[in-house]
């Protein structure tokens, strides 16, 4: 390879191999341009509706997302491509600091390799054009690295500083980023010539700044009774059931997130590792076992609870920042090639499902249809002014409700069902009482409306006088029914009585 300097040398690098070429070209091109194809998701929705009830945290989720979403939409205004905008720019910064962090443990070829396999990822993709805490969580999580590989390896002391801020921050994206201490800790103690930071005074700094970091997480909790940790902790645990094939479910996403030359690529490396080194941890590098500390735990609780306990796609992300720099050890340009071309073909058929939707998806975690609904609910508010509107499923519809009308769409709480977020945005559903509502539920399946009839007889009866069908909203795509939405006129709301109040329904 010609002596290149910096981005021309990286772009030979690519062009070297015609399909790299295309491959690179095509998913950055498509990733940019789904900015302003694809709708919104319901995840776009709910965390803007965070961001639209500014608050120091939220009963799901640290802040960050939200606050990153308010800000742009406040100076870009409140437009669905605004909020991926947003996404897309947080994760070209993750990039970014994926790559310096790359390069403290590799040569350049080989860093630019791991930046090609953890760019090639559907998780990329992903964190992207949907909102959700990872957005920032991966980009605090990999400064927070790069700042503790400063602070141990270069000794250079201010580092734990920004260390400890970093992993405060990461914190206040999302609750996981407790592995990021937990990692360090493990890592000094398991390495026995960077033990001594433990007792370090600036590791205590580094201490200290993290807990100032997460302040408006704890105090938001401390004001509301620790509402999201007990939710994201002990409100978990009623969930678990055995279910030993869910293992091989979390196996099939993970590969298909990170493509499966690379996820089998890690299962290999991990493997080799433990054929050589067995328990005799302390034959590892340091450098190596740095970035181990911190891919092995999160990839390892989540894998093994995942027979008992469903394991979302999303869970896993974090450990892959180090987990990819660890196989870029090893992995050539060969392999990097074959994740370009299996990123291709995933990403040409994700496209034709965005264009033109041959596959229906029985889930509410689509971006099909929503607009449409939101068209249609508001000529129903011109038609009946003085109605107040509301969904009850968990978040989706009354979230996306939200985005696409800019007023208050309730949630479950209306029928005195915990609502997440939106029993924490002080709503008085006292007010509404005497008043009428537009009932609005997401079918699913377009063609099957039998448990949603049952939904408005047995729960939604106790707190109207009466109830009447209006015509459902459908939305077509090329001629085609792709959502459909019942919609129900309910008339006199009498909200879920208080313990002391025998006179309102509850259930």
């Amino acid at each position: 390879m010609q002596d290149l300097s910096g981005g021309k040398r990286f772009i030979a690098y690519i062009t070297a191999n015609k399909w790299m070429a295309v491959a690179v070209g095509f998913i950055v091109l498509l990733r940019f341009s789904f900015i302003g194809i694809m709708g919104a998701m319901p995840q776009d929705a709910y965390y803007y509706f965070y961001g639209q009830h500014f608050a120091l945290s939220y009963f799901d989720h640290p802040p960050a997302i939200a606050w990153i979403l308010r800000a742009f939409t406040d100076l870009l205004g409140a437009h669905v491509f605004v909020i991926k905008l947003a996404d897309t720019l947080v994760t070209i910064g993750t990039l970014l600091a994926f790559y310096t962090l790359a390069r403290c443990f590799l040569p350049k070829e080989r860093a630019w390799n791991g930046l090609l396999l953890l760019g090639a990822t559907l998780m990329i993709t992903i964190l992207s054009l949907v909102s959700t805490p990872d957005v920032p969580l991966l980009l605090f999580w990999t400064l927070s690295l790069t700042a503790v590989y400063r602070a141990v390896f270069e000794q250079r002391k201010a580092w734990w500083i920004w260390a400890g801020i970093a992993m405060g921050l990461a914190f206040d994206s999302k609750y996981t980023a407790v592995f990021l201490p937990a990692g360090a800790v493990l890592f000094l103690l398991l390495s026995r010539q960077h033990r001594r930071y433990l007792w370090s005074p600036w590791f205590f700094a580094s201490v200290l700044f993290f807990f100032i970091t997460i302040l408006p997480v704890v105090i938001w909790n401390v004001d509301n009774n620790f509402a999201s940790f007990r939710f994201q902790s002990s409100g978990r645990v009623g969930g678990v059931e055995f279910h030993p094939l869910d293992f091989f479910g979390v196996i099939g996403h993970q590969a298909a997130i990170l493509m499966p030359v690379l996820f089998f690529a890690l299962i290999y490396y991990v493997y080799r590792l433990v054929r050589k080194y067995g328990w005799h941890i302390h034959r590892i590098s340091a450098r190596q076992l740095f970035l181990l500390c911190f891919f092995i735990p999160v990839f390892g609780i989540f894998l093994l609870i995942s027979p008992i306990y469903w394991v979302k796609i999303n869970w896993m992300m974090p450990a892959y920042i180090t987990g990819i720099i660890w196989v870029s050890t090893w992995i050539t340009f060969r392999y990097v090639r074959w994740q370009w071309i299996c990123s291709l073909i995933i990403h040409l058929a994700l496209a034709v499902e965005v264009i033109f939707y041959p596959v229906p998806i029985h889930s509410d975690d689509t971006m099909i249809g929503w607009k449409g609904l939101g068209a249609g609910v508001k000529t129903l508010a011109k038609e009946y002014p003085d109605d107040f509107i509301f969904s009850a499923d968990d978040y989706k519809t009354s979230a996306m409700l939200n985005l696409y009308l800019g007023r208050m769409v309730y949630s479950r709480n209306i029928i005195g069902e915990n609502a997440l977020q939106f029993d924490f945005i002080g709503t008085d559903i006292n007010a509404l009482k005497g008043k009428n509502a537009l009932f609005i539920n997401s079918l699913t399946d377009v063609n099957d409306d039998v448990d949603e009839q049952e939904f408005v007889e047995e729960e939604l009866a106790p707190y109207f006088s009466t109830i009447r069908s209006l015509p459902p909203i459908v939305v077509t795509r090329q001629g085609r029914v792709v959502r459909k939405f019942l919609v129900y006129r309910c008339m006199d709301y009498q909200p879920p009585r208080a313990d002391n109040d025998p006179g309102h329904p509850k259930k």
